[in-house]
């Protein structure tokens, strides 16, 4: 043993045993502790990064080592770490870095309709290192947190978005007709302030843009959708053709002959609009809802505590107390109740998306 005997290695023994048991330990707790808050589960990755680092400098400190050993093996640590560091500065620590930074600015949250650069979707999760979108087919995708602060960023606001469309056409068509039929099939969309923009005079074709705000952003891709139905329906009943000016250039067809489509019985077709939004994002829909649990959960925590401190100071008024008492527990059995949903939710997420 070089001079070393057994019982020189028991502080480190001991040192060691009691960092994985803080480890462990850490780990339960903080487990709990943000289960309610999935948004900074990021720092319980840091704080468990921290214990090992720190754990791992501990035992080197209580290892039967001489000064200068310990000195040389901490100086390894030290040029191990430092390189570590500068080798995944552009990945690692600057995903973590930009993790941080997104949580601080907040501009984001789960559930939420965003565009990160190309890529469309609802958020579904946010890590330490990545954030996760759940897009238009119904695919999860995993965005490094490097990337979303590197890239163009628009969140779809809770309080209403704008739904526009574009169509082109010739300019034969009358503008005013043409303004008028889209403003009708964006109020038969049921979009709220409709109006009609021209974006672009082209050397064949005027290309028309029909905007209006929609309040409720859980169903945009079916009211995108409705709003392209609208605007085939209400132009064809105009009697505008949306077809290429050399339409006619290319085939032989009397000037008379118009392509519009034969307008049978109303049918209704839209029956089924709001479903593609609980097919497509049924994930984030359940992380969002699941999150909305979660805050709901700590309210009530919130509320107990306040219950407890009100039944303290009550204890000369015997009918204020009791009334304390029974409204205390029916917050708890509803808290219990929401404890066991959430970790049910939860459990059933996490199979969901091992599956996906």
């Amino acid at each position: 043993m070089n001079g070393f005997n057994i019982s020189d290695f028991v502080p480190a023994i001991v040192t060691t045993i009691l960092v994985v048991g803080a480890f462990m330990g850490s780990s339960l707790l903080l487990v709990r502790h943000y289960q309610a808050e999935p948004t900074y589960r990021y720092r319980l990755q840091l704080i468990k990064l921290t214990i090992v680092i720190v754990g791992i400098l501990l035992v080197i400190v209580v290892l039967p080592f001489s000064e200068s050993t310990r000195g040389q093996l901490l100086s390894l640590i030290g040029i191990v770490l430092s390189a570590t560091i500068a080798l995944s500065s552009t990945t690692f620590v600057g995903n973590a870095m930009a993790g941080v930074m997104l949580r601080s600015l907040s501009s984001f949250k789960i559930g939420d309709f965003i565009r990160i650069g190309e890529n469309f979707g609802r958020v579904s999760e946010m890590a330490l290192l990545h954030v996760e979108i759940q897009t238009t087919d119904r695919d999860l995708m995993t965005l490094p947190n490097l990337y979303v602060v590197t890239q163009p960023t628009k969140v779809i606001h809770a309080t209403g978005t704008i739904i526009s469309a574009e169509v082109t056409l010739g300019y034969d068509v009358s503008r005013g007709d043409a303004e008028r039929a889209l403003l009708e099939a964006a109020e038969a969309t049921e979009l709220s302030d409709p109006f009609v923009l021209i974006t672009k005079l082209g050397d064949y074709s005027v290309t028309y843009q029909v905007n209006g705000l929609l309040a409720e952003v859980k169903q945009v891709l079916s009211y995108r959708s409705t709003l392209h139905k609208k605007m085939l329906d209400y132009l064809h009943q105009a009697g505008i053709e949306i077809v290429s000016p050399s339409f006619m250039n290319t085939r032989a067809y009397p000037p008379e002959k118009q392509f519009i489509p034969y307008h049978g019985p109303e049918e209704h077709v839209d029956a089924e609009a709001g479903k593609a939004e609980e097919i497509v994002f049924d994930i984030a829909e359940d992380a969002a809802s699941l999150e909305q649990l979660r805050d709901e959960y700590k309210d009530l925590l919130s509320e107990i505590a306040v219950k407890e401190k009100e039944l303290e100071k009550s204890s000369e008024d015997q009918q204020r107390k009791e009334l304390l008492v029974k409204a205390l527990g029916a917050i708890k059995r509803r808290s219990e109740r929401m404890q066991v949903a959430i970790e049910k939710r939860e459990k059933a997420g996490r199979a969901i998306t091992r599956n996906a």
